[in-house]
């Protein structure tokens, strides 16, 4: 299943519309390419319908909201949702700022997303309206553990039936679901935390994913988000065997992604359905 995700990527290249923030926007193109997607970058009001019209898909990341590109999400959301191209929000910081805030919940209202993939801490603010995160990381006291998984569970699940999207919770343990299946992803390494961009990063691959794979959107976001945790234990071993840092980790990610086989994918993956 996880192969087939993949394979579909590679083989038809997805052009991807991402209105991302200017700290990762580089790394969100750069894997996009490593994946086998194709990624295009375009944020003045004056063009992202346009845009938007020429991809398959949209990636919409607030990490550094403006007053030019809030209206420019607006728009292009509300494009791809006329052409039925998959929409995906990463609510970067939601609860951190009233802006961030306010933005995430108007765009809610105002779009329909296929998916929506945050921390936990950004997931619960935008069901309930507000909330609080350490700047754009998870508050502690929101942390998924073994002990509440079943409980985020069925959260994410009634989340999920409120939006109509796949929700993705990403942390030490990640969690995608739908109203009536989740999968538990236990890939990844702390070391992700210590660079910039990996959950941005994972939104544009997410995008690719479910563009490519839009017949079973549920699998494909569980074969994004297995990828990129497993690119992540992978690079951190070739970091340790080179005695490199986290800038090179970064570059160790991207090429594990550009060189990982569907084979490797399946053989690494580490997840439960529930």
């Amino acid at each position: 299943m996880l192969k087939e995700m993949m394979e579909n990527v590679r083989n038809k290249t997805p052009l991807i519309h991402n209105i991302t923030n200017y700290v990762t926007v580089n790394d969100c193109a750069n894997i996009l390419l490593a994946c086998g997607g194709s990624p295009i970058m375009a944020d003045d009001s004056g063009e992202v319908e346009e845009i938007t019209t020429i991809c398959g898909g949209l990636n919409i990341n607030i990490g550094t909201l403006n007053k030019n590109t809030i209206p420019s999400m607006i728009l292009a959301g509300k494009k791809a949702n006329e052409l039925s191209h998959p929409v995906i929000l990463d609510p970067v910081g939601a609860g951190a700022s009233a802006l961030r805030t306010n933005t995430a919940n108007d765009l809610l209202k105002e779009i329909k997303f296929s998916v929506i993939k945050g921390n936990i801490s950004e997931i619960k603010t935008l069901y309930m309206g507000s909330g609080t995160t350490k700047g754009v990381d998870a508050d502690i006291a929101d942390k998924v553990t073994d002990e509440n998984i079943d409980d985020a569970v069925e959260f994410i699940k009634g989340f999920s039936a409120e939006t109509g999207a796949i929700i993705i919770v990403t942390g030490e343990i990640d969690i995608i679901a739908n109203e009536e299946k989740a999968y538990i992803v236990r890939n990844g390494h702390s070391m992700m935390s210590n660079i910039t961009g990996t959950g941005c990063m994972l939104s544009a691959m997410t995008a690719a994913y479910i563009t490519a794979n839009d017949d079973d959107m549920l699998e494909a976001c569980l074969a994004s988000v297995c990828l990129m945790g497993y690119a992540g234990e992978i690079a951190y071993k070739k970091m340790k065997e080179t005695e490199a840092g986290n800038s090179t980790f970064r570059n160790y990610l991207i090429d594990a992604i550009f060189n990982m086989t569907g084979d490797e994918l399946e053989k690494g993956a580490k997840y439960e359905s529930k």
